[in-house]
């Protein structure tokens, strides 16, 4: 089995050192970058399987790094790990495109088993053919591709899970707790309005100038996919 790269974006010398070490002991091959201009000339220049990538950066902070590289990858899985901890940093971090987002101080197991999660998914080998459709939406499971009404629509990662989690869920009530879990991996935080605010995100993108609409509020219960109100 070809061992997965993983590059550390990390100016912390020693903690991305201590990093490196951990993950090459589970069989990764670790590349590390101490500033953000050095982290997106290797992405350029490589192709890696993940990215952990801080946000307080020197040259070029995580962000705006995160965003250059989902300019070219929409699908390689960017875990910001950070000691900014806020609701609001953790929403501008999914916005940019981050899959995760993990808060120093951290456990080395968490990282590990959030990497694992990361790894599986994008080995998991989708067929190219797999596509799902409702009304005259499209995705493409495999590219992430959103087509509707013939007009293709670009999404972030954190909002092509969750039509994604939607989609494979049609017709389906979901709770709060189950998209977060499904969609961010974490527990559910009922102070939260993170679900709120991608679920818009996503209904001005796919919903906003067209018809039927398909993603639905049962006020009280959760949110459903569907092209008819249930």
């Amino acid at each position: 089995m070809t061992e997965k790269e993983i590059l550390i974006v990390e100016d912390e010398i020693r903690l991305a050192d201590v990093m490196k070490k951990q993950l090459e002991e589970y069989g990764f091959r670790i590349d590390i970058a101490n500033d953000g201009y050095i982290g997106r000339q290797k992405v350029e220049s490589k192709k890696y399987d993940l990215v952990i990538l801080d946000i307080n950066l020197p040259l070029i902070n995580g962000y705006d790094l995160c965003r250059d590289i989902r300019k070219t990858d929409r699908k390689i899985p960017i875990i910001m790990l950070t000691a900014y901890g806020s609701p609001d940093n953790k929403i501008a971090g999914f916005d940019t495109g981050a899959d995760d987002y993990i808060t120093k101080p951290f456990d080395f197991r968490e990282l590990l088993a959030r990497v694992n999660v990361f790894i599986r998914r994008s080995g998991a080998g989708i067929p190219d053919s797999e596509k799902i459709k409702i009304a005259d939406l499209e995705m493409n499971m495999n590219t992430k591709t959103v087509i509707r009404d013939g007009k293709k629509i670009e999404l972030t990662a954190k909002e092509s899970l969750l039509l994604e989690t939607f989609l494979r869920n049609r017709d389906k009530l979901l709770t709060r707790e189950f998209i977060i879990e499904k969609v961010w991996g974490i527990e559910f935080d009922p102070s939260t309005n993170i679900i709120d605010v991608y679920v818009n995100y996503l209904r001005k993108k796919i919903d906003k100038n067209f018809c039927p609409k398909l993603i639905h509020t049962k006020f009280g219960f959760g949110f459903y996919c569907s092209d008819k109100e249930l």
